[in-house]
């Protein structure tokens, strides 16, 4: 069974990007991340409403991280390390199947710059060689051809189309789930 150990907390490099821990000073950016239109517009979930929203959850994650149950970095470049562009993660971790959920949210000014495929590249060599994942999954809205395109160029394939499996405002929406192996 997977037994991920998060402590200490590890900081992954790749040529542009730091990928951190998050923490208290990264509320606004987490903030935005959370209530932005434009990055809430695939996403299933009602936005932050205010700056505790985010501090809360900043506080969740560091739980989470704490007791292996998921983690989460802050996505920075490394020239400018205090301000956080987006965050990526694994969660809903599956331990006796050795398999995670791959998430992660981007500022839409850093949008098509390559820095979420570089940063989805240096977790998932995280997940596969230290965390020992045998696969990961995204579960996305199907009309996300954004991130649809950056998880097939990431070597993701869809595995799964769900119909109306997830109820939003009223209304039941589509996912789809790619996966990719060790």
């Amino acid at each position: 069974m997977l037994q991920p150990v998060f402590t200490p907390f590890p900081e992954l490099t790749t040529e542009r990007l730091l990928l951190r821990k998050i923490s208290l000073a990264d509320a606004p950016e987490i903030f935005f991340l959370r209530s932005d239109p434009a990055i809430l517009q695939f996403i299933s979930k009602e936005p932050a409403a205010n700056i505790n929203e985010a501090i809360q959850f900043i506080s969740r994650i560091n739980t989470d991280i704490q007791t292996n149950e998921a983690i989460m970095w802050a996505i920075v470049l490394k020239k400018n390390p205090a301000k956080t562009l987006g965050n990526i993660c694994f969660w809903r971790l599956q331990k006796e199947h050795y398999r995670a959920e791959l998430g992660y949210v981007l500022d839409p000014a850093y949008w098509r710059k390559g820095i979420m495929k570089e940063a989805i590249k240096k977790v998932l060599e995280y997940g596969f060689n230290m965390m020992g994942l045998h696969s990961a999954e995204a579960r996305i809205h199907p009309g996300n051809t954004g991130s649809a395109a950056l998880l097939e160029s990431a070597g993701f394939v869809r595995e799964a189309y769900f119909k109306e499996d997830f109820f939003f405002k009223g209304k039941f929406e589509d996912t789809a789930v790619y996966s990719r192996l060790r």
